[in-house]
């Protein structure tokens, strides 16, 4: 449905497509623009583009629409669930473009300008004009995005970084054209350290939005409908409760319900975190995102698709990823008190010395030469390069800015249990065989069945009796029951494989074999029955990772505190705690929840990192102050994290945030120099006792000692 260009959309939520925006001073423009009219309220997503407004009163979408517009954004109203389109990468392409011809043509003739500077008698017949020539695709193409904002702003009475990057470009062009090349170093170089300063923003960005578009698609899109009798595909925004959807193995659930006929494995571990699958059968309640595992399901629907527990992760990151939008970086902040002061101040320097006769133009053009905010352009970008580098060398990627504004305050570090903790595969510990029975006949019984099944379990049975007896007995009539386990001949004997209510059910004494001990220990079990009795049972759990308990050590080192949470069981999160010597423990928690406890801890007064890997650690990682993705995670994981670790080891944790820390303590070391700098030159510029050529030369040393600062990341 396309919303008509005079309808009032009614209070509630309204979300828009943006185009155009740069930085987070784009956003916040808008943001301020939308506010103005009366009973909007705005947030504004860079990484995702997207504009979500709320509404007090009815507001037409086409003036909402249009408010953005006037802007000089593209806008666009968002009327259905489907997940953000991908980013093509047209802005990535055209600034690696951008930078390739700053490179080539920028520095060479920076280098001659710079030597011109120094020794005149290196001036050739035509120099000048050859050097403006070669440097003006640099300063007119390459540098656009820069002027382009600044036109944008001056068209609405505002300024940033780019109004002063452009006018010390255009300023240091035109001094060049007056006195020779003497500045055009100035302006090539600004132009191109500033590019590929956008050009990595650019590319955190993209990565940044793919977090929600990876955790959309996750959903279904169409699902089985049993209506009458007959069967038929629809797509999920048909589906209401009460509706009769089916879903064959293979197939994830279309909407949250309850299981009406069928019995089967689910494999929650998307939602739940959970590594072992969980038996479904009439009258239990099933999600949307499990998958079915070895069984047919019919589900009477209870909520509608754009209700279930999956859609409302969705909503949960992509409202938190907007709260991210909001905050400005610091070198923004300073900007937009420094740009209108050095503006004033150029214009005011002008003005005095034209007064008094003396080198108005000079003093002017040096006021805004070393003011360029060449090395506050370079603080950040400059000093996240240099630490994603080492971060490389140690297995810790960086996907943004926020994480270094969080990491210097944390003091408490959430887990995740499955696939972070430990391993996320299940091996069997123990094997018990009943009185009389050789346990290496069990091991083979079972793996014989197990090896024509594809239930998760059955992996680690076969693997087990290939190490310990050799290649599994074939077996021949093989069942599978509905994602209970399975049956079939072996050997001349009926054997079953599954669970205690399986073999319960079939008249088998699950209590042949002991394995209480087992269940309170948080093991998953499974028993093997024979001919009508039961003759043994294996204990399988998910392995802790061999340097999670030293991991858990540095950071009580640290003095950071960690919590293990989890969708698995208690039994089995307790133990996983004792084992790697975890602070607290909170199990059994759905997505939800898990953000839940996050606000906790933060509303308790805590800076809380969390440390996951799965879909359902998404909202948790969206909500902590900062989030961190084990390397082997999903890709809604790694998008929503702040840091991914790329060697899925858990002892890169606390290199990771002492990586951040150090970044953090760089950028803010940078800004104040750069700052400090500016501050102490520009009144000496203005008084008229700094020639340009000098404050080009300071201004270029002052960004040198912002790469040398940042390179120093580099080094362990």
């Amino acid at each position: 449905m396309t919303l008509a260009a005079t309808e009032r959309h009614p209070e509630g939520d309204v979300e828009l497509a943006i185009e155009g925006m740069t930085c987070a001073a784009c956003a916040a423009r808008i943001e301020r623009r939308l506010e103005r009219l009366d009973g909007v309220r705005a947030r504004v997503d860079l990484a995702a583009e997207r504009a979500r407004v709320a509404l007090t009163t009815p507001v037409a979408v086409e003036e909402l629409v249009a408010t953005v517009e006037r802007l000089g954004f593209g806008a666009r109203p968002v009327t259905d669930d489907r997940p953000p389109a991908p980013a093509d990468g047209r802005v990535e392409r055209s600034l690696r473009r951008r930078v390739a011809v700053a490179l080539l043509l920028g520095l060479p003739v920076a280098h001659v300008s710079m030597g011109l500077a120094v020794d005149p008698a290196l001036r050739f017949a035509g120099s000048p004009l050859v050097l403006l020539t070669l440097a003006a695709p640099v300063v007119t193409w390459c540098a656009w995005p820069f002027h382009r904002a600044a036109v944008v702003n001056l068209r609405h009475g505002t300024a940033s970084m780019d109004t002063l990057v452009s006018l010390g470009i255009i300023a240091s062009v035109a001094g060049s054209i007056v006195s020779g090349p003497l500045y055009l170093d100035v302006a090539l170089v600004v132009t191109l350290f500033l590019l590929v300063g956008r050009l990595f923003e650019a590319g955190a960005r993209r990565r940044a939005g793919e977090a929600v578009r990876a955790l959309a698609a996750l959903r279904p899109r169409d699902a089985v409908l049993r209506r009458n009798g007959e069967e038929v595909r629809v797509p999920v925004s048909w589906l209401r409760a009460g509706d009769e959807i089916v879903a064959r193995p293979g197939e994830a659930l279309a909407a949250d319900g309850e299981v009406v006929e069928g019995e089967c494995a689910l494999d929650t571990s998307v939602l739940t975190g959970e590594a072992a699958p969980r038996e479904a059968g009439r009258g239990d309640s099933v999600e949307a995102g499990a998958i079915v595992v070895g069984g047919r399901l019919v589900v009477r629907v209870t909520r509608a698709a754009t209700d279930s527990g999956l859609a409302r992760m969705v909503q949960l990151v992509e409202r938190t990823r907007t709260e991210r939008a909001n905050a400005q970086r610091l070198a923004d902040r300073i900007c937009a008190i420094f740009v209108p002061a050095v503006l004033a101040l150029a214009a005011a320097t002008f003005a005095g010395w034209t007064i008094v006769g003396g080198p108005a133009f000079a003093a002017s053009l040096s006021v805004l030469v070393i003011a360029c905010p060449c090395a506050l352009g370079l603080a950040t970008p400059m000093a996240l390069m240099a630490a994603t580098d080492r971060g490389a060398r140690e297995g810790i990627f960086l996907t943004g800015h926020r994480a270094l504004e969080a990491a210097h305050a944390v003091d408490v570090v959430v887990l995740d249990k499955t696939g972070t903790v430990t391993t996320g595969r299940m091996s069997v510990v123990d094997v018990a065989a009943a009185p009389g029975v050789d346990i290496r006949d069990v091991v083979r019984w079972a793996a014989a069945v197990e090896n024509a099944s594809e239930h998760p379990l059955a992996a680690a049975l076969v693997a087990l009796a290939r190490e310990s007896v050799g290649t599994p007995p074939p077996v021949t009539g093989f069942t599978s029951l509905s994602g209970l386990g399975a049956r079939g001949t072996v050997e001349g004997a009926t054997v079953t494989v599954g669970s205690a209510r399986l073999l319960d059910a079939e008249g088998l004494d699950p209590d042949v074999v002991d394995v209480a001990g087992w269940e309170r220990a948080g093991r998953t079990t499974v028993l093997v029955g024979r001919n009508g009795v039961v003759v043994g049972a294996f204990a399988l759990v998910d392995e802790v990772k061999p340097e999670a308990a030293a991991a858990v050590a540095t950071l009580r080192d640290l003095d950071v505190r960690t919590v293990l949470l989890t969708g698995d069981h208690k039994a089995a999160a307790r133990r996983a705690a004792e084992e790697i010597g975890v602070d607290d423990v909170v199990a059994g928690v759905d997505p939800d929840e898990k953000a839940a406890a996050i606000d906790r801890l933060r509303a308790a007064g805590a800076s809380v990192a969390m440390v996951g890997d799965g879909v359902n650690d998404s909202p948790a990682l969206a909500r902590a102050d900062l989030g961190l993705a084990m390397g082997s995670g999903t890709d809604v994981a790694l998008g929503t994290a702040d840091m991914i670790l790329v060697r899925d080891r858990l002892d890169v944790v606390p290199a990771a945030l002492a990586l951040a820390r150090a970044t953090r303590r760089t950028i803010r070391r940078n800004l104040a120099w750069a700052f400090a700098y500016n501050t102490a030159a520009l009144p000496v510029a203005a008084l008229g006792l700094l020639n340009p050529v000098v404050a080009g030369a300071t201004m270029a040393l002052s960004s040198a000692v912002v790469v040398a600062s940042s390179l120093r990341l580099r080094r362990p």
